[in-house]
């Protein structure tokens, strides 16, 4: 009796330690499971499980596993020291399965301990529609110009299966619909997706989800990438001020370039601190002389500056203006006539 009460507390042991010993390798991600929801056949759907070394030592992924085909595991950087992050891509493969699909990643760790952790993906392929291609990749897109990309979409099903809305919560996104023949089932459709002219400088990462009027699974994804880079660089893109007293004035300048000539139509900063030269010719480079005056107000200071231009659609860039502002003089005390303070 007493030997199956120490061999059972023995396993409680162990077990906990094991639950322990895989916990450290838990920490380090953002998330565990994704859920790709429905996509079309042929599309493209992948997602990164991001993680983080948060600990002194160095840590490295001695591989990943998947528990399906329908789904591939990479690893985008093995080893990690003290803060570097990567991640775990996982990627759907839409043009050799269909129907509901899930799949455990195994992720292995070997330093500085051996540990497993478990990642889980899932998602619902659809045999009768097919979006070609299976993602919009726009690319670099010169901000102001805008671009477009046509996406073909094909249904074979219901004679009246229909698309009746096509919704983004990126705003720079506009899609127009385009109606193909129907027969004998067949439905297509030619879907223009557009990156509006006025779409900020930065990354496009986002999906289209397309509505319609099927009652099994009414929505589908539609990943959509891409980077809008502006047409202008200014030069420093950080402009040091330097440690300065309260009322103390320094002269920098900005180099501010462009693709073809352009006028600068104005410069906007917060307060009053700082003083800006431009001129009205069209060139393809200003040089930009910059006054600063340093506020009565000690401490960090950090400032954007923002540069408009009349390059294409009216295209702006930025630089970030720091400083350090000392504490002011303490001012003498007075004297009275008797000698005291």
């Amino acid at each position: 009796m007493y030997r199956s009460l120490l061999l059972g507390c023995l396993l409680l042991v162990t077990s906990a330690s094991n639950a322990d010993a895989q916990a450290w390798a838990r920490k380090m991600f953002k998330a565990t499971s994704h859920d790709f929801g429905t996509v079309a056949k042929g599309s493209k759907a992948e997602y990164e499980f991001e993680f983080q070394n948060i600990f002194e030592e160095e840590v490295h992924v001695a591989g990943v596993r998947s528990s399906c085909g329908c789904t591939e595991a990479q690893v985008t950087k093995q080893n990690l020291k003290t803060w570097e992050k990567s991640s775990i891509r996982a990627v759907l493969n839409t043009r050799s399965f269909v129907g509901p699909r899930t799949a455990t990643l195994t992720v292995i760790f070997d330093r500085p301990y051996s540990a497993e952790v478990q990642l889980s993906v899932r998602g619902h392929i659809r045999s009768d529609v097919l979006f070609t291609p299976g993602s919009v990749a726009f690319g670099e897109i010169e901000q102001g110009r805008g671009a477009e990309q046509t996406v073909s979409v094909s249904y074979a099903g219901r004679g009246d299966w229909k698309i009746v809305d096509v919704r983004s919560a990126n705003p720079s996104f506009e899609v127009e619909l385009t109606d193909g023949p129907r027969q004998s089932g067949r439905v297509s459709y030619t879907m223009l997706v557009r990156v509006k002219g006025d779409a900020p400088v930065g990354y496009l990462q986002d999906q289209l989800t397309i509505i319609t009027n099927d009652s099994y699974k009414s929505s589908l994804e539609l990943p959509v990438e891409g980077r809008v880079v502006s047409p202008l660089t200014v030069s420093p893109p950080s402009l040091f001020l330097g440690v300065l007293k309260p009322g103390e004035t320094v002269e920098k300048r900005l180099v501010v370039k462009g693709t073809k000539p352009f006028k600068i139509l104005g410069i906007e900063c917060e307060g009053d601190c700082f003083q800006f030269q431009t001129s009205d010719k069209a060139t393809a480079a200003h040089l930009v002389p910059v006054t600063f005056t340093a506020s009565d107000t000690p401490g960090k200071f950090s400032q954007k500056i923002e540069i408009r231009t009349d390059l294409g659609a009216g295209a702006t860039t930025t630089c970030v203006a720091t400083a350090t502002i000392t504490a002011a003089d303490a001012s003498p005390t007075a004297v009275s006539d008797d000698g005291s303070t």
